[in-house]
């Protein structure tokens, strides 16, 4: 098959999975565990789910600025009722979604408050990277300190994660 033949078959075959609708369902937050990270649970179950919250990566909990992100979750979502647009898992095998309260999504609110970044993603910046610049601007949340905010993925690699793993 030569060059635009083939690469319009791959996108034909692709398509039906880039149009699939993600899950929506009610729980309310359990636990914050970190500025992107909650347990949450699902409307008429009892056992919690893990979620990662979908286009924001906040500051791990042992690096500048992460107890006041797991606080700002916290203040946003803890025991409060919400909206999760279930994406299914990541590469790394966990759940993931948005989540909202009324309609407010609360990456975004983590985003625009600068208590996380935006989640780049491989085919670009992601969802919230407008609201990242005006914390940016605006010198607020983790990008108030005089020195250079030092980004999760920078600092995991200079010093792993909290947790040890």
């Amino acid at each position: 098959m030569t060059g635009w033949r083939w690469w319009c078959c791959a996108l034909a075959l692709a398509l039906p999975c880039v149009g699939q609708a993600a899950e929506v369902w009610t729980g309310w937050v359990s636990w914050v565990m970190d500025g992107d990270t909650v347990l949450l649970v699902r409307e008429g179950q009892h056992e919690p789910v893990k979620l990662r919250i979908e286009g924001i990566d906040a500051p791990e909990t042992c690096q500048p600025g992460g107890a006041e992100a797991r606080d700002a979750m916290i203040r946003l979502a803890l025991r409060k009722p919400v909206q999760v647009e279930d994406h299914g898992h990541d590469s790394y095998g966990r759940q993931i979604g948005r989540l909202s309260i009324d309609g407010v999504d609360l990456g975004a609110e983590m985003v625009r408050s600068g208590m996380a970044w935006a989640y780049r993603f491989r085919t670009g910046k992601g969802p919230y990277a407008s609201l990242q610049r005006q914390a940016q601007k605006q010198k607020i949340g983790v990008f108030a300190a005089p020195e250079a905010a030092m980004s999760p993925p920078v600092f995991r690699k200079f010093h792993g994660t909290c947790h040890g793993a």
